[in-house]
């Protein structure tokens, strides 16, 4: 999470449900074999960063499920109103639409997303591996919840955003612009904060990504989740990209080796 949370505070009052933005739709795809592929984007992004992996795995041959979490790819105010309980929601209806075509499955996520990788892997330990780039595993320490909830109680919804920490300078995440608040909280305290208790609980093989420059998502919450990974861990250290690796430089590594580790664990 941005270290300067007091910075440009905005109000916004909630608007009526907007359109997908262009670039940011869900990905359903048939493959050819028994294996299925979800996948998983972050915090106020959408699916479009994570769209080249998605369609990496699609070219090799696998079933690909990467939903739209509730409240993501729109509008910021349609945020505003969703929850942790949402977006797992999402991602098990995702994982269930996928288990009908597909008898054994890898989750992928970033940042939350790869949080919400996590949350299913601790669901279902059916799950035959699993891979995080730049995962959120660890929540803000009380004194940042207890600010973020003042604000809150303030009557301010939204911070600045924390999306496009991208290396290439050319590429753009379409992320929102703002970060709603309340959603915010929910994501550290009834996502991380029961989540970072069941990593020893979660067994299959984990492929881990992690920018040593990441200025959304320490890569402390990497190595905290490395040491207390109950399975296998395959750590993949990436030099040149920052928070949104899967659209940075090294996006071909992580595509690249996402789908082999997929084809490992599957096989």
């Amino acid at each position: 999470m941005p270290a300067s949370l007091g910075s440009h505070l905005v109000t916004y009052t909630q608007g009526m449900t907007a359109p997908t933005i262009p670039g940011a739709e869900p990905l359903s795809h048939v493959g050819t074999g028994d294996a299925g592929v979800l996948v998983l984007h972050g915090f106020t992004g959408n699916p479009g960063s994570m769209r080249g992996l998605a369609e990496a795995c699609a070219g090799a041959g696998f079933h690909v499920e990467m939903p739209q979490l509730a409240g993501h790819g729109t509008a910021m105010e349609d945020m505003i109103p969703t929850r942790w309980a949402d977006w797992s929601r999402d991602v098990e209806a995702a994982y269930q639409k996928l288990a009908t075509r597909a008898n054994k499955i890898v989750v992928m996520g970033l940042s939350m997303g790869g949080s919400l990788t996590l949350w299913i892997a601790a669901q279902h330990p059916e799950i035959a591996g699993i891979v995080c780039v730049n995962p959120a595993t660890q929540p803000q320490d009380p004194s940042v919840m207890d600010m973020i909830q003042g604000m809150i109680d303030s009557g301010t919804e939204v911070m600045d955003g924390i999306g496009s920490d991208i290396a290439e300078p050319d590429v753009v995440e379409l992320a929102y612009p703002g970060t709603p608040l309340a959603p915010l909280l929910s994501f550290q305290v009834d996502g991380l904060q029961p989540l970072s208790q069941r990593y020893n609980t979660i067994k299959m093989p984990l492929l881990l990504f992690t920018s040593t420059q990441d200025h959304v998502v320490s890569p402390a919450d990497s190595d905290a989740l490395a040491q207390a990974y109950g399975g296998s861990v395959e750590r993949v250290i990436l030099e040149r990209s920052y928070h949104v690796a899967t659209q940075d430089y090294d996006k071909q590594i992580i595509f690249d080796g996402a789908v082999a580790f997929a084809q490992r664990v599957t096989a």
